[in-house]
């Protein structure tokens, strides 16, 4: 090791002064002033390495022995972290080169909020003006108390989307990660035009189903008179009148849940006010499908008597729409199943069928809009394509998230998953 040879020579240098010092008579002058020039000599390398370290840029000098030794070390780590920083200085300057390229708006804020680096996307978006904004705190420059809400609550799981406040009014998009330490990087996205086509498709929706509720009651009013008389029709007639009855019920039953469908989507993001009794509503809802559907076992397993902050009419439209499908889609003597349980912090609502199952390429796609897994079967049973849509929205209203388990020849469970808040 190379201290244990730099210590074999001070000892020889010693020993060789002392034996010196011997032959002339003075040994231990001579020793005391080997040690004082080997300890001057110590200094004036010390000085060296602190000169060297307070400009670490240029080369470091030739010393020997012991403080080489410390000087090499000490220059290979600096040159491995040179390396890392430059490295890491890199992968920034990347980022921030494809950062800066994007549409959304994307802004880089440390630990105690203030801004690092942002695009130039995002200045429209956010108000922000580069370089003046950079080192300030993002919350004193946007003045949005949802966005600042947002983001000084720390719980980024959902993106946030509001509309701003100033004209002309645009709805951003903002999504939020963290990173590094306790850095964070939040991405703007502008959807004002999506959330413009939204609204005009839900507003097309609702005119168009009131506009054709009108001219299809007068129609089934007339086909109810037509078929209070059945004599005075040839039986061809009569057939055709109530296979168009059939068809106007069935009609009827799209432009309501049409209507309902769009309501509910209008209110999603309006408070809740009212306790609901899910163990009351599903015995509630129990009694009317047993006066519809006498000849079916209907089964409520309850396990708590908790009760969600919520809109009655939107959570008993939901479960009928689960439950019904559970009805229509199972063999007859078969049981469907209601289970209110809690389990940590969530309660599950499930509704469970013993039918034929569904097949798990379809699973993703069952609370779309008139998606429907055998056509003929739902035109069988008069389903809208719409329930499970409904189920979808009155979820998302609550905070519940729907899950669907299925498989083919076992049946289905569709549960309601309701964070509780305590």
């Amino acid at each position: 090791m190379s201290w244990l040879s730099s210590a074999s020579r001070i000892f020889f240098l010693i020993a060789g002064a002392a034996a010196l010092g011997w032959f002339y008579g003075y040994p231990l002058a001579l020793v005391a002033a080997t040690l004082l020039a080997l300890v001057l000599f110590w200094l004036y390398q010390l000085r060296r390495v602190q000169l060297w370290l307070e400009e670490p840029t240029r080369p470091p000098p030739d010393i020997y022995g012991i403080w080489g030794d410390l000087l090499a070390r000490i220059y290979i780590h600096q040159r491995r972290h040179r390396e890392i920083e430059q490295n890491l200085q890199s992968t920034v300057d990347y980022l921030q080169d494809s950062f800066a390229s994007m549409r959304a708006g994307v802004v880089m804020v440390d630990e105690n909020g203030a801004i690092k680096w942002f695009n130039e996307a995002v200045q429209p978006l956010l108000g922000l003006r580069y370089p003046d904004d950079t080192g300030q705190t993002l919350t004193n420059l946007v003045r949005e108390p949802e966005f600042n809400r947002y983001f000084l609550q720390g719980n980024y799981a959902e993106s946030l989307q509001y509309c701003t406040v100033g004209e002309p009014r645009s709805h951003l998009q903002v999504e939020i990660t963290h990173f590094g330490t306790s850095e964070r990087l939040l991405f703007v996205h502008d959807v004002t035009a999506t959330v413009r086509m939204e609204q005009i498709r839900r507003d097309f929706v609702g005119n168009v189903s009131h506009e054709l509720r009108t001219p299809l009651t007068v129609i089934t009013g007339y086909l109810g008179t037509f078929l209070s008389d059945t004599q005075s029709f040839p039986a061809p007639y009569t057939r055709a009148l109530k296979q168009m009855e059939e068809q106007a019920k069935r009609m009827e039953t799209l432009l309501t849940d049409l209507l309902w469908l769009s309501r509910i989507e209008s209110e999603e993001r309006q408070q809740k006010q009212e306790l609901v009794d899910i163990d009351a509503l599903l015995h509630e809802l129990s009694d009317e499908l047993g006066c519809m559907y006498p000849q079916r076992t209907l089964v409520i397993k309850s396990g708590t008597d908790h009760k969600i902050l919520g809109d009655y009419r939107k959570l008993h439209s939901a479960i009928s729409n689960l439950a019904l499908n559970a009805i229509k889609y199972s063999p007859d003597d078969s049981p469907v199943t209601f289970s209110w349980q809690r389990q940590g912090r969530y309660c599950h609502l499930s509704v469970q069928d013993a039918g034929e199952g569904i097949d798990a390429i379809h699973l993703p796609r069952l609370t779309e809009r008139f998606y429907r897994v055998d056509d003929s079967r739902s035109a069988a049973t008069g389903g809208t394509g719409l329930g499970l849509a409904i189920v979808k929205h009155v979820a998302a209203a609550h905070g519940a998230e729907l899950k669907i388990q299925s498989k083919l020849g076992e049946g289905s469970t569709f549960t309601l998953v309701f964070p509780i808040k305590e």
